[in-house]
């Protein structure tokens, strides 16, 4: 401490008060010009003062000099090291995201690693929907619940329901050595289409949650699709019937583009297509409610040929120019326009120009596919479908034997939350390989 007090003691830290303090008190005007038996007079003593002043400003501005010096160099070899570390072009933020992804999912695909997808594909991360709240009150009509003349089916399943699904899908695909296998959630309109505060009055669980843990329960042979993400920011839009418990087929292409970022492929465009639609669709809830709006049911024909063939039981198909019923009527059987609802087994093949030859890919599916799938001949030259209920009816192979003997590249393992739920479903599933 006795340091601070001696004359050559320089403080850095702060540097300029000190020099001023000891400059003034040496100019103090209380001095007096004598000399004292051989000791320099004030005025000498002034100058030999402001001599080592001058010194001690010189050295200590050259110090600064050096140290400012110092520490430019070493901020530009930090800067270096770090340009190197990092690539142009790359963030570090995006980098953090890829590592979670991977780490978290072993079965990720490489496009869901990608800093152009993000979060939006993880099967970790899932954005909530924000649909427009106009404060309007609902009530329960019993097996659904109305809110703004639109029927909801409320959720009642809980992450435990959800990792039995992700369980459940791994030992289907144990069974399928040497495909690549894919499974897709599909949240229904109760997820999307209502207020978090109409969900908290309802007591309807999280069907995020539900996915979730489904999602993080496949092993690394079984990659997920993240669907959900695609839908919820689309949650205001047409992606839901409001009498019908399906998506429609607005819904399904946003659940489709997914599927093909997911897998790195070029998805179609609705704008290359002509939709149709149907109106006056009354579907599964209007018989529940006197209030709810009756719907319209859009499909998209493709610029590009698809026939489609259609097996209800061994040795009896029946071919189609179409993978729609485009004589469907209004009713409550209008979503039956994709490919003529449920049967057994469905064939759609393609001439997409961007199909990769000898593409083929089997979707086992119960009825929400059926808006989805159309799609997929974009992609693929052929597409098997595979109703989970029915399809052991007919064909007298388990569906690992008819993949082989069809040549299919991918399985696709495609439900509705209320399915993937349901334990009779995941029963069915298993049966497809008896």
């Amino acid at each position: 401490m006795s340091d601070r007090n001696r004359d050559d003691y320089f403080d850095l830290d702060n540097f300029d008060d000190s020099v001023d303090s000891r400059e003034y008190r040496r100019r103090q005007p209380n001095r007096r010009q004598h000399s004292y038996g051989g000791r320099p007079s004030y005025n000498s003593r002034r100058r030999r003062n402001r001599t080592r002043i001058r010194n001690r400003i010189i050295i200590v501005t050259a110090f600064v000099l050096v140290i400012v010096l110092l520490v430019t160099l070493i901020v530009l070899m930090f800067k270096g090291c770090g340009a190197k570390k990092t690539p142009s072009g790359v963030s570090t933020e995006t980098k953090a995201v890829e590592t979670t992804v991977a780490e978290s999912v072993p079965g990720a695909s490489a496009a869901q690693q990608t800093g152009n997808t993000g979060d939006k594909l993880s099967p970790t991360v899932f954005i909530p929907a924000n649909p427009t709240d106009n404060n309007a009150t609902g009530y329960d009509a019993g097996a659904i619940y109305v809110w703004n003349n639109t029927g909801y089916e409320l959720f009642g399943g809980s992450e435990s329901m959800g990792q039995n699904y992700g369980e459940s899908i791994n030992a289907l695909a144990d069974k399928l050595s040497g495909f690549n296998v894919y499974s897709m959630m599909v949240p229904n309109h109760t997820e999307m289409g209502l207020p978090a505060r109409v969900k908290e009055q309802t007591n309807t669980t999280s069907q995020a949650d539900n996915i979730k843990a489904g999602y993080a329960a496949m092993k690394s042979n079984v990659t997920p699709i993240n669907a959900y993400n695609y839908l919820s920011e689309h949650c205001n839009e047409y992606i839901y019937f409001k009498s019908d418990h399906h998506w429609t087929g607005l819904g399904a292409y946003y659940a489709y583009t997914a599927f093909a970022d997911t897998l790195g492929m070029t998805p179609l465009k609705l704008e290359d297509c002509t939709e149709q639609q149907i109106t006056g669709f009354t579907g599964t809830f209007y018989s529940l409610a006197n209030d709810l709006e009756t719907d319209t049911v859009s499909y998209w024909q493709f610029p590009y040929t698809v026939t489609m063939d259609i097996t209800s039981s061994p040795g009896e198909t029946i071919n189609y120019d179409s993978p729609y019923f485009e004589n469907e009527e209004s009713g409550t059987l209008s979503y039956g326009v994709f490919i003529y609802g449920d049967n057994p087994l469905t064939v759609l093949h393609s001439s997409s120009p961007a199909a990769t030859s000898g593409k083929k890919i089997a979707v086992v599916k119960e009825s929400y596919g059926n808006a989805f799938v159309p799609y997929l001949s974009y992609n693929y030259e052929e597409v098997h479908i595979m109703d989970l209920r029915t399809f052991r009816e007919a064909s007298t192979l388990d569906l690992t034997s008819y993949c082989r003997q069809n040549g299919i590249t991918d399985v696709l393992f495609l439900n509705g939350v209320m399915s993937a739920n349901t334990q009779i479903q995941l029963d069915s599933m298993a049966a497809l390989f008896d």
